[in-house]
């Protein structure tokens, strides 16, 4: 029995970008802003109900950063207002001018 030779690792993993953010649902429009204590909001159209908010926070932000769906992940939070979120495929080089500036 030969021994199974593993294959090499890819050295340039994805990047990706962690986020801790207060969400506020049935607000009046999707946005995202900065809170006065540095913290970053968004508000979001869905209600807190059978996870229509978190559907609507992973769309936001897929369109936001222009990736899949898939590539959001809820890392934490998925019950609360405060959630920690895993973005892959992106780099933190200008993300929060993009969360914060993009036009609806």
């Amino acid at each position: 029995m030969r021994p199974q030779k593993s294959r090499p690792r890819d050295k340039a993993a994805p990047a990706s970008v962690t986020l801790s953010v207060r969400i506020q649902p049935r607000a009046s429009k999707n946005e995202a802003v900065r809170l006065e204590n540095g913290g970053l909001k968004i508000r979001l159209t869905a209600p807190p109900v059978d996870g229509a908010a978190n559907e609507a926070l992973v769309k936001f932000l897929a369109d936001r950063f222009s990736v899949a769906k898939s590539q959001i992940e809820i890392v934490s939070g998925h019950t609360g207002r405060e959630k920690i979120i895993r973005i892959s495929g992106v780099s933190s080089d200008g993300m929060e001018s993009l969360l914060l500036n993009k036009d609806e």
